[in-house]
């Protein structure tokens, strides 16, 4: 592999990383492997540090593919809590409201899922990297600032239930989207669907366009990876 001309390096980023310290984690190691200062790297499609799972990393010339892949159809692995909510819409923040849950079934879930497939409106998490007169969104709201964005269009190709514990209150859910998709946005939604809140505890990347969670490689093998990869050129 010849990363500073250019290479795809699939990346199931671990939890509590953001995905520019996973690339920037992959990019050093590249550069000491190929002897340089700094190999060009990005990545295609942000994950939030509280997100695992697929992350595609392209060096060199491959860095001008990075738009043309986040188009691709993703697909996720989430895990929803009900009845309470919190700032993020994930665990990043405390639960900052309750809500009633007595009412919630298994039926009465797959119900209100069917409301997400297709062309939907959402409106972005507050705590996001949206921009608002060229600041980050969450930048802003860390700062005190009230954020107001507009509900963007896209569109959800698939989005079942696989698990529901009704004494916890958890719904596992996979959902297939394309690109603009807040996972955490749609668990709020699905909240107030459901006449009740929610917001994730499990948010995993299980697919980038053709790319699976069984093509990746973990942050912690990139370097023996690397020797693999590079001593058979």
């Amino acid at each position: 592999m010849n990363f500073i001309e250019g290479e795809y390096i699939y990346l199931n980023k671990p939890y509590r990383m953001s995905s520019f310290g996973a690339l920037a984690r992959v990019r050093y190691l590249i550069s000491q492997k190929e002897g340089v200062k700094r190999v060009k790297t990005g990545h295609a499609g942000t994950l939030d540090p509280l997100a695992t799972g697929v992350l595609i990393l392209c060096t060199g010339k491959k860095t001008k593919e990075i738009e043309r892949l986040q188009y691709h159809t993703k697909e996720y692995t989430a895990t929803l809590q009900l009845g309470a909510t919190t700032p993020s819409y994930d665990m990043e923040h405390e639960v900052d409201a309750t809500y009633p849950t007595a009412h919630i079934t298994r039926e009465l879930i797959e119900e209100k899922l069917k409301l997400f497939i297709g062309d939907i409106q959402q409106v972005p998490p507050a705590y996001s990297a949206c921009k608002i007169g060229g600041d980050r969104a969450y930048k802003l709201m860390r700062k005190g600032r009230d954020v107001e964005l507009k509900p963007k269009t896209l569109h959800i190709d698939e989005i079942e239930l696989t698990d529901f514990n009704p004494e916890t209150m958890q719904a596992s859910i996979r959902v297939v989207c394309g690109k603009g998709t807040y996972i955490r946005a749609l668990a709020r939604d699905i909240g107030e669907a459901l006449g009740s809140g929610a917001y994730l505890t499990a948010l995993c990347r299980t697919r980038l366009g053709d790319v699976r969670i069984e093509d990746c490689v973990k942050l912690d093998d990139v370097p023996e990876w690397l020797s693999r990869v590079c001593d058979a050129k």
